[in-house]
């Protein structure tokens, strides 16, 4: 049953797009069953909706996407606002998606259901942080729809793990079917911020051969653009790029360039000077054009909220895929601003006036030193400009005042009421443009995104670093993701930033294995991290392979959640919600109905504890016994608590009784591939 409470008059997010013949609606009368639902008043500002709901002591919240905190999502605030910040640490409330849906079991009340929040502004999620019995959500507006996703008959038996996802499958019935992208997009990928040219390329592809490490695509990061202009190419590094991508792909090699949300502000750059004449960027109120500093210098950045300025930056991709292109990955469009041409002059009138005093004391320092900082990704500057939306979606956002920039059929909306939708828009330009004028199947991934977006492409987890904590952060947001409609997901494996090293480069490819994108990529300054710079590359040329061995049944599993709203991974708690131990389990995932993952996620660990909800048969995976060849060591385990040995250079999972894994012989990249010919593991 699903019951949808409006607020006002919504924004149309589109997110969603397939609402059931049965839908009960509520437009004037807010009282429901969970919790409370009203509004705050807040003299001089605009009004505020809130959702507040009692928890007991086993109360469990789930799902808010990629977000920081545990897979129970109890303990923390949570802010739904797309941000650009690299530094993923247990202090920070928001990261690069807003996906404003959860689910609530109660097991000492028995009852559960999920929620939606659809509102593309800024929410507030304090879960059991300021008080523990409390959840309390507060939208920053007064125009929203809440969906309530209910168990259909309520059992006066313990609520089954059935019953819990079909409230997610029910969910994402009425957002769509997730993005599935191309096979080969299924492979070992390779990245690193400072790949620019043809040599890059043939080099990475020649010490993958060398070494024998399967490979299926190489990404390309803002290095190999003319002075950082999206959709141009450094024609010195790569004097003929078609030729540079047809060589690749003669050797089933897939060449993955970036894209940027900021288009550098240059007048004798066509695509700038298209765009400005056609009036498809952002204003700010006075009728100027928003400018802001990103990687090429002051910026234009397009109106994605306009179908128009969405076409357009769609076609621009045209150059690229007409070269060979036929995977993308869009970044910084939460949109990240550097600075502002107005941040940057108010931080330097205020410095000027703090460094005044000769002998500053310790706040008067602390003052100067956060006047910088807060130039990037200011909250003023998201304030100051605005977009043209269609006046069919635009609900109670639109601005009552006509400004010089104002269009018919069109009404402005300022971009902080909806900033969430900028990256999810930009990546549907992209897809929406493939899909019309494309044949062949395109890879896309983005970084910033909202509920909806699921539809176009998938995402990566952002700008992780190598540390020991993000692998385990990672086995909490998959599921999450999941719940909210991304199922092609994943992380930069060894981490983007510092420096990994073998031991921890090891494990994140222990689970990379099994997640949809599986990409290794660093930052520029940070140590190397190709697998083929560590020693003993064999032994990481050896797990990769296993990926190849996996793909038949990761592929299919894929397919099969898409089309049936199903997870690919599971939370124990969900898979066994009234096993008291299980419920409690947080590094440990089912992967579909058949494997559960258990990777080891500690510095200087040769095993690890393992808790089985039922009884089940134990892989143990090594280098010529079942990861590049040959069969496993297979041992039945009862249900319970047990230690498992699993070196760096092991993989070891678990397959359910009476269930069969069909495996493939491993190969160099997905064109070589045999997914008929299988043997079957049980």
């Amino acid at each position: 049953m699903i019951k949808r409470y409006r607020f006002g008059k919504p924004f149309n997010t589109e997110a969603v797009i397939n609402l059931p013949e049965n839908l009960i609606e509520f437009n004037e009368d807010y009282e429901i069953p969970y919790g409370k639902l009203g509004i705050i008043q807040n003299p001089g500002e605009n009004q505020k909706l809130n959702f507040s709901l009692q928890l007991f002591s086993q109360d469990r919240i789930f799902g808010l996407g990629e977000s920081m905190g545990g897979i129970n999502k109890r303990g923390h605030v949570y802010k739904s606002w797309c941000t650009d910040d690299p530094i993923h640490d247990e202090t920070k409330e928001a990261l690069y998606g807003a996906h404003n849906f959860i689910v609530y079991h109660s097991p000492e009340s028995n009852k559960a259901f999920a929620l939606f929040i659809d509102f593309p502004g800024l929410i507030s999620w304090d879960v059991s942080f300021t008080n523990y019995d409390l959840m309390s959500v507060t939208l920053d507006g007064s125009d929203a729809d809440f969906y309530f996703f209910e168990i259909d008959e309520t059992s006066q038996n313990e609520i089954s793990s059935s019953e819990l996802l079909k409230l997610i499958q029910n969910f994402r019935k009425i957002i769509g079917k997730s993005y599935i992208p191309p096979l080969w997009a299924m492979g070992y990928m390779q990245s690193r911020w400072g790949y620019g040219s043809e040599e890059d390329l043939k080099r990475v592809y020649k010490m993958h051969q060398e070494n024998d490490v399967p490979l299926d695509a190489i990404f390309l990061d803002i290095d190999y653009m003319e002075d950082f202009k999206d959709f141009s190419v450094n024609s010195t590094n790569f004097p003929d790029f078609p030729a540079a991508i047809k060589n690749m792909k003669e050797h089933n090699i897939h060449i993955v360039p970036i894209i940027d949300a900021g288009i550098k502000a240059d007048q004798t750059f066509d695509v700038d000077r298209e765009g400005v004449e056609k009036d498809f960027y952002c204003h700010k109120k006075d009728g100027n054009l928003l400018k802001a500093g990103v990687w090429p210098g002051l910026s234009h950045f397009a109106d994605f909220l306009n179908p128009q300025a969405r076409n357009w930056f769609g076609s621009k991709y045209k150059s690229l895929t007409d070269a060979g292109i036929d995977g993308f990955w869009n970044d910084m469009n939460e949109p990240a601003l550097f600075y502002s041409e107005d941040s940057m002059k108010n931080a330097y009138d205020k410095v000027e006036e703090l460094i005044k005093n000769k002998n500053p004391n310790v706040y008067q320092h602390w003052q100067v030193k956060d006047q910088i900082l807060k130039v990037q990704n200011n909250m003023d500057d998201y304030k100051s400009f605005y977009h043209m939306v269609p006046n069919d979606i635009a609900g109670n956002l639109g601005e009552k005042e006509k400004f010089s920039f104002s269009k018919e059929g069109f009404t402005a909306v300022n971009h902080a009421k909806v900033h969430n939708l900028y990256g999810y828009n930009m990546t549907r330009a992209a897809s929406e443009w493939f899909c019309k004028n494309l044949e062949r199947k395109i890879l896309l991934i983005s970084r910033a995104s909202y509920i909806g977006m699921h539809r176009y492409s998938g995402i990566w987890t952002g700008d992780n670093n190598a540390w020991w904590a993000h692998l385990a952060l990672l086995i909490k947001q998959l599921p999450a993701l999941n719940m909210c409609g991304f199922l092609y997901t994943g992380c930069d494996l060894g981490g983007f930033g510092g420096s990994t090293y073998r031991e921890l480069l090891l494990r994140f490819l222990s689970i990379g294995i099994f997640t949809p994108l599986m990409r290794n990529h660093s930052a520029l300054g940070s140590r190397e991290q190709e697998v083929y710079q560590f020693e003993k590359t064999e032994d990481f040329a050896a797990i990769i392979k296993f990926r190849y061995r996996l793909l038949p049944y990761l592929w299919n599993l894929l397919n099969d959640c898409a089309e049936n709203s199903k997870m690919y991974f599971t939370p124990l708690a969900l898979a066994y919600p009234n096993d008291r131990i299980a419920s409690q389990i947080e590094d440990q995932l089912m992967l579909g109905d058949d494997l559960m993952i258990c990777p080891v996620i500690q510095a200087n660990s040769n095993g690890r504890t393992v808790y089985l909800p039922e009884d089940m048969i134990l892989f143990t995976c090594k280098k010529g016994h079942g990861l590049d060849k040959g069969l496993p060591e297979r041992k039945e385990l009862q249900k319970g608590l047990h230690f498992i040995e699993v070196n760096s250079d092991t993989i070891a999972f678990f397959l359910k009784k009476g269930h069969q894994l069909y495996i493939a012989e491993s190969a160099k990249n997905t064109a070589e591939l045999d997914m008929n010919n299988l043997s079957s593991w049980e």
